[in-house]
């Protein structure tokens, strides 16, 4: 998974910084956004991220995930199966 790529969570994450329902648990589980960032290192040493991707759900929620977390979206096979 790279930066720009279509992802969806593929399980139950509670989160509580969603714009919407601040303060209160919201599923992600199977909400579908962009990674914008995978977090490998900072100020160019190595770091070892327990949430390394960054995805973008919408313009204003965004969310630091696991790899196990997500599912990358394979739009190439869906546009060729219409």
């Amino acid at each position: 998974m790279e930066v720009g790529s279509r992802v969806r969570v593929k399980r139950p994450v509670i989160v509580y910084h969603h714009p919407e329902h601040r303060s209160q648990p919201f599923n992600l589980e199977g909400m579908e956004g962009t990674i914008t960032a995978v977090i490998l290192d900072w100020n160019g040493r190595p770091v070892s991220a327990n949430f390394p991707f960054q995805v973008q759900f919408d313009k204003r929620f965004r969310a630091h995930l696991h790899g196990d977390e997500i599912e990358l979206l394979d739009t190439a096979v869906t546009d060729s199966a219409a």
